[in-house]
């Protein structure tokens, strides 16, 4: 189309050059008055091209990333990869961020460069990750590794406002719905205690960094009511990687089935009503619900066939709120180092050692010698004094 209208130009202005009058020119090639003057026009102004549409690309483009920026995700990405390191445009924006470049870039404005430049072809062959594993708990056997989680607020018809706590054994796929109304201190201790009298009591309970958990980021050593309740009776307490709930994977999965089967079809109007109907959900899970990761069997029935046996609370009613200060016992946080060398311990800073930079780490919190250790791959390479308040 863009060649003909070219040839129609050059015809008109031929014409027009031999005598023809305008009005016949334009109407028999079927083009407007205002058409042919314009051409007119460009053909007297001169230039070898005259009859070539000029870009209509603007002069300015204000939305477009500035070039500076561009060139820097460009430099960075270029460095990861030469280093081996995932370079992606997450780990590119970390990047960029302990760089203090400002303005940074979101995820979607590196993901567009990285498209625009074609940096976002894959290595050949398999790739081979550089870093060392993330320190992953496995459950060989039931009573090994709880992950939990609170979902809230919901509502009810009353209307109740309400939260649940979620309990999964990652062995067997038990779980335990324990709702309560407030999430105090001493509500928390009561719903993981009666938890446990239905699941068992863990070797690890894993969590996310909630301050219900692990206490106050204005006391990071206070040492919260979980992780007290979980020394005082033999626990370890494990505390994920901050914005990363993947990690926590199992509890969430179970978190969106509760939604969609009881939350969503159960009508509810008192709290009496939701501990008995969270009750029987959690039978009905127990009892009914098959998964393939158990090869079929339902969570009561992998129970059965561990054959193990599984350690209850020692009495029926909780600990009293407050808990005692423990004396002995370690708790773990897994975090992530980025370039700036920085372990956070519930809003703490600590250096830490170079080999730990892009690696997920392990810091245990020793209680009975007070010290604070870094562990990489299993390893312990890094100590603190660490004294508990």
């Amino acid at each position: 189309m863009g060649k003909k209208q070219e040839v129609d130009r050059q015809r008109a202005i031929r014409r027009y050059l031999n005598g023809e009058s305008p009005a016949n020119i334009y109407g028999s090639l079927e083009y407007s008055e205002r058409w042919f003057f314009k051409w007119l026009q460009r053909y007297h102004a001169g230039g070898d091209d005259w009859f070539q549409e000029d870009s209509r690309r603007p002069l300015t483009t204000p939305q477009r990333t500035p070039r500076e920026i561009e060139e820097i995700v460009k430099m960075v990405r270029l460095n990861l990869y030469n280093r081996g390191l995932f370079c992606g445009a997450q780990a590119i924006h970390w990047e960029i961020d302990d760089l203090l470049v400002r303005p940074l870039p979101s995820l979607s404005t590196i993901s567009r460069i990285l498209s625009r430049n074609e940096l976002t072809h894959q290595r050949t062959g398999r790739y081979e990750p550089q870093g060392r594993r993330y320190p992953k708990l496995v459950a060989h056997k039931p009573g090994d590794v709880h992950q939990a989680d609170f979902v809230g607020p919901c509502y009810l018809a009353g209307p109740v406002r309400f939260y649940s706590l979620h309990s999964v054994d990652l062995a067997s796929h038990r779980c335990a719905v324990e709702p309560l109304l407030i999430r105090s201190g001493a509500e928390t201790i009561k719903a993981f205690w009666a938890s446990w009298t239905r699941l068992g009591m863990p070797k690890h309970q894993q969590v996310d960094n909630e301050a219900v958990f692990y206490g106050s980021a204005a006391h990071p050593r206070g040492m919260g009511n979980l992780i007290r309740l979980c020394l005082l009776y033999g626990i370890q307490a494990w505390f994920i990687p901050p914005a990363e709930p993947w990690r926590n994977g199992v509890v969430e999965k179970f978190n969106d089935h509760w939604r969609q089967k009881f939350l969503e079809r159960i009508v509810m109007d008192c709290e009496a009503a939701l501990r008995r109907e969270s009750l029987a959900y959690e039978a009905r899970h127990n009892g009914q619900y098959r998964y393939s990761a158990l090869a079929g069997k339902t969570p009561l029935a992998a129970l059965a066939a561990a054959a193990v046996s599984l350690r209850f609370p020692p009495t029926i009613e909780p600990p009293k709120h407050p808990l005692p200060k423990p004396t002995k016992g370690r708790y773990h946080l897994v975090r992530f180092i980025r370039s700036e060398r920085i372990l956070d311990v519930f809003g703490e800073r600590f250096p830490a050692p170079p080999e730990a930079t892009y690696e997920y780490v392990r810091a245990t919190v020793d209680v009975a010698r007070q010290r604070l250790g870094v562990y990489l791959d299993g390893v312990l390479i890094d100590e603190h004094p660490y004294r508990l308040r």
